[in-house]
């Protein structure tokens, strides 16, 4: 469980797609303010997933070979073929537009598995982008979180969250870390903004200006590789 836990949080705290809304956010007006709502309300929702799995399983893993067990085993299955041909889907589309020789497709054009876009229009700039979130308010920040968590990566750590047994202390532990490494590079782009805000601005909105050259090879790799991995561990677990 913990190994899963850990690759999944990896995945949704490297995923572009966050990361470069929320940098928007935070160079915006008010932007450590709103930044701090966003994390609260992202942080909430992994909580919130975290909260009823648990209570559906009474902080009892299911037996082995138990249905409940098993179901949860297919529904992580399911995850990770998802993940698979979305990934596999994202690839073939990136190949062929390099084929005819155009630029990489922007991927908030087609959101990940339960995963929406993040609404930008790939041709905007950031500096008109970023007068846009000037108008935005803390509300809107705690939306944005929502709508722009990788719901898809999370139903893959909630399938994983049944495995856990609340009577250790390791496995509280396990979950807290999953929370704080899906959220830390959220938190260290908040950091950031708070403890340097006349840098900061410049230099994340240069980071997201890479991160949208090469945020479509990092969805397929994350896609990908979680997929597998989840997809080769369920059948295991199943067979085994």
């Amino acid at each position: 469980m913990v190994l899963d836990l850990l690759l999944i949080a990896l995945a949704i705290t490297l995923d572009p797609l966050p990361l470069m809304a929320f940098v928007l956010v935070v160079a915006s007006t008010g932007g450590a303010r709103k930044g701090l709502v966003f994390l609260l309300s992202w942080l909430a929702c992994l909580v919130a997933v975290i909260a009823i799995v648990l209570l559906l399983t009474g902080g009892q893993p299911p037996p082995p070979r138990s249905p409940p067990s098993t179901a949860a085993l297919g529904v992580k299955l399911a995850v990770g073929v998802s993940l698979v041909v979305y990934g596999e889907h994202r690839r073939r589309r990136l190949a062929a537009v390099r084929a005819r020789g155009g630029a990489a497709p922007d991927p908030r054009t087609e959101p990940a598995p339960g995963a929406p876009s993040g609404g930008a229009d790939g041709g905007a700039s950031s500096a008109s982008l970023t007068t846009e979130m000037d108008r935005t308010t803390c509300w809107a920040a705690a939306g944005l979180a929502v709508l722009l968590q990788p719901w898809g990566l999370v139903a893959a750590g909630a399938t994983t969250v049944v495995e856990a047994d609340t009577s250790h202390l390791a496995s509280w532990f396990a979950l807290f870390v999953f929370c704080v490494l899906a959220t830390a590079s959220l938190l260290a782009v908040e950091l950031y903004v708070v403890f340097s805000p006349t840098a900061a601005k410049a230099r994340l909105l240069a980071l997201r200006a890479w991160m949208e050259q090469h945020s479509e090879q990092a969805v397929v790799a994350l896609c990908l590789l979680l997929g597998f991995w989840l997809v080769a561990k369920s059948i295991y677990q199943l067979t085994g």
